[in-house]
């Protein structure tokens, strides 16, 4: 289903490149251009401490190692209890690859070689290989928003004029696709179990793969070792259920920060990068002990603009400019609303849920 859905979205957007005209001015707006204002205001906010950095990275994987130990030991008393620690192993599962995203942008420490190999070593307890994974993200923030640069490191999102030229099959494929039930039941088991084993989109370049090869063995290792010492319960009661867990939180929140009514799309003639990221990102309002685990990720159409800011200054940026904390801001409340959101109005400049592409067409 998932390579299905793929080929799916790569057709629909040749198709909509041969025969969707442009019809916007090329003309920069005064939103981009005070995006762009922005970008000087924020680079003062980018260097890092470096004994913080250690710090939110020794507190945060010191936890996790110490809730795994528990856990295990909980296994000779009552494997309901060990199944119940995997919850805030997961909490500090999610913090752990927050961490290893902003080694990701070079963000947590002044040398970047640091950055790698801590980046590195947190993709083996992540499953997520540190060099591909940098590169699809780097794609990503190079072109979030960007109709002609859709298919790494995003949610597939159709135009309302795209899937109206869908055959009913897939139209149906794009239904299922964007389901909660497969958006958050079926794809953080896939991407982080099958395809992060794999260079998908960076398969002819030796680097990723090996990358993505040396994680696989490295897991591998890790995983025998915890059968070898503690056989199959470990895996299934911890390792399992909090991988799945942290997985699921992080697709959510990858969702919510980009799929929201009045994000921006546009075509790449008029697409700009600096308007894409501040006002294409959402400003997530999560309780205080929620953006600890998520690393303050939910303050992300700050990230999107200045992604070299360490996660525990994007606060910071916030206190020192309130115009800011009002662009995008989105409750959890909200939130929830943002599932229902399926297709990109060119017209209208928002994203529609297909009920309300149906009452266009009527």
């Amino acid at each position: 289903m998932p390579w299905l859905l793929y080929s799916l979205q790569q057709e629909t957007i040749r198709q909509s490149r041969m025969n969707i005209a442009s019809a916007f001015p090329t003309e920069q707006t005064d939103k981009a251009k005070s995006a762009k204002e922005w970008v000087s205001t924020l680079a003062k906010f980018r260097e890092p401490n470096t004994a913080r950095s250690y710090f939110e990275l020794l507190v945060t994987a010191v936890p996790f190692l110490g809730l795994w130990a528990a856990a295990w030991a909980a296994l000779s008393v009552s494997y309901w209890l060990a199944l119940a620690l995997s919850l805030p192993i997961a909490a500090f599962l999610l913090r752990l690859f927050t961490i290893q995203h902003d080694c990701g942008h070079g963000s947590l420490f002044k040398n970047r070689k640091v950055s790698d190999w801590v980046g590195r070593a947190l993709g083996v307890v992540t499953l997520t290989p540190y060099d591909v994974w940098r590169r699809t993200h780097a794609i990503h923030h190079a072109s979030h928003g960007n109709l002609a640069k859709r298919g790494i490191g995003d949610i597939v999102t159709l135009t309302l004029a795209e899937y109206k030229a869908l055959s009913p099959l897939g139209k149906l494929q794009y239904r299922i696709y964007r389901s909660p039930f497969f958006l958050f039941g079926f794809v953080p088991a896939y991407l982080f179990f099958i395809q992060q084993r794999f260079p998908v989109g960076l398969m002819t370049t030796g680097k990723y793969w090996f990358s993505a090869m040396l994680t696989n063995l490295v897991i591998l290792c890790v995983l025998g070792l915890i059968y070898a010492f503690g056989g199959v319960a470990p895996l299934l009661l911890i390792f399992l259920p909090s991988t799945l867990l942290a997985a699921t939180a992080g697709m959510w929140l990858f969702y919510v920060q980009h799929q929201f009514e009045e994000t921006t799309w546009d075509h790449n003639e008029n697409w700009d990068l600096h308007d894409a990221a501040l006002y294409g990102s959402s400003h997530y309002i999560l309780p205080s002990w929620v953006n600890w685990f998520s690393a303050n990720i939910g303050i992300h159409h700050i990230h999107h603009l200045y992604s070299r800011i360490p996660f525990y200054r994007l606060p910071e940026v916030l206190r020192e400019n309130a115009e800011l904390a009002e662009i995008n801001r989105m409750t959890i409340r909200e939130s929830f609303a943002s599932v229902r959101l399926h297709l990109w109005d060119e017209t209208n400049k928002r994203l529609l849920s297909f009920r309300e592409a149906r009452s266009l067409a009527a």
